[in-house]
């Protein structure tokens, strides 16, 4: 489709620029004929007119040289500007296909247990008991894919101008010791954690895309920290950036599994054997970078994984 489009758009840069020299040149040549005195060089004799002759017919020969040059050179220059104005509009649709793409993958999972366990549970008559692991199996389905359209939509809107006019004075603090509240309902979990924060770690920003960052990235510490392994969080600040840290002992990352681990819908060999979307730390990139921050990551497998966010501070 893009293919077609350049060519497209090459041939009509190119008619146009053809045209608009070529009316340039004939304006030129038409001008200075019409401008010349041709009286003046009939009374300075036949050897004037002749010179004045020779001079159009130079000028001719010069306008359709170069026009011919044009012809070869306006091409090339046309697909290059075709090439740079479509390039940006290519990489964007690029991009929605691929995200498409993996959302349309990523949803067949839980609607196909929804729809199989519905289908299991009309099949034949079962007991109360199966009835309801059928609708509580079909539930966590749904809790997944809720998850998930939760997800693409932050995505979506995560550097929205509309979305930084909601911003407001956010302690940080305050979001991880409410994280490691709602993880008490798990005591392996909250054993676990490891905290401390800094005396005053203020941002501006958006308090649910902020504390939805910060879970996603201790979740996916305590996700592949086998038990048992420590994951530790703390904040700090220093210089008017406040930074957030959580380092875990897991499994690790190696550098192939680095470079895509801020893809969306990516997920490495071992952590496919987890549950998840890869949609985590793709997330947490465009929060971070939606409130003028940055997010890092250094890992060694076998090792453990440390995810850095800094954000600007305020007072």
């Amino acid at each position: 489709m893009f293919r077609r489009a350049i060519v497209r758009l090459t041939v009509t840069y190119t008619v146009v620029q053809l045209v608009l020299f070529a009316a340039f040149a004939v304006g030129i040549y038409i001008f200075v004929t019409g401008t010349f005195d041709f009286d003046a060089a009939e009374s300075d004799g036949a050897g004037a007119l002749n010179a004045a002759e020779q001079g159009f017919a130079n000028l001719r020969t010069g306008l359709v040289v170069l026009y011919a040059v044009l012809l070869v050179l306006i091409p090339i220059s046309s697909y290059v500007m075709a090439r740079a104005a479509l390039g940006p509009l290519q990489k964007s649709y690029e991009l929605q296909q691929r995200f498409v793409d993996g959302a349309s993958h990523e949803m067949r999972s839980p609607l196909s247990i929804i729809q199989g366990e519905l289908e299991l549970a009309l099949l034949t008559t079962r007991t109360p008991a199966e009835y309801e692991q059928a609708m509580q199996t079909a539930l966590e389905a749904v809790g997944g894919l809720t998850r998930l359209t939760n997800d693409l939509l932050l995505l979506s809107r995560g550097e929205g101008t509309e979305l930084r006019k909601t911003y407001e004075l956010v302690d940080l603090n305050e979001l991880v010791v409410d994280d490691i509240d709602a993880r008490a309902s798990n005591p392996a979990d909250a054993a676990r954690l490891v905290t401390h924060t800094a005396r005053a770690a203020m941002v501006l920003g958006s308090p649910a895309l902020l504390k939805r960052a910060i879970a996603n990235v201790v979740d996916n510490a305590l996700k592949f920290t086998p038990v048992p392994g420590a994951v530790f969080i703390g904040t700090d600040t220093q210089n008017g950036t406040c930074t957030i840290t959580v380092r875990d002992t897991g499994i690790g990352m190696n550098d192939t599994d680095l470079q895509h681990a801020f893809d969306r819908f990516w997920r490495s060999d071992q952590a496919r054997s987890h549950p998840g979307h890869g949609l985590g730390l793709s997330l947490v990139h465009q929060i971070v970078a939606a409130h003028d921050g940055r997010v890092t990551l250094t890992s060694q497998a076998g090792v453990g994984t440390t995810v850095t966010v800094n954000l600007p501070l305020r007072t």
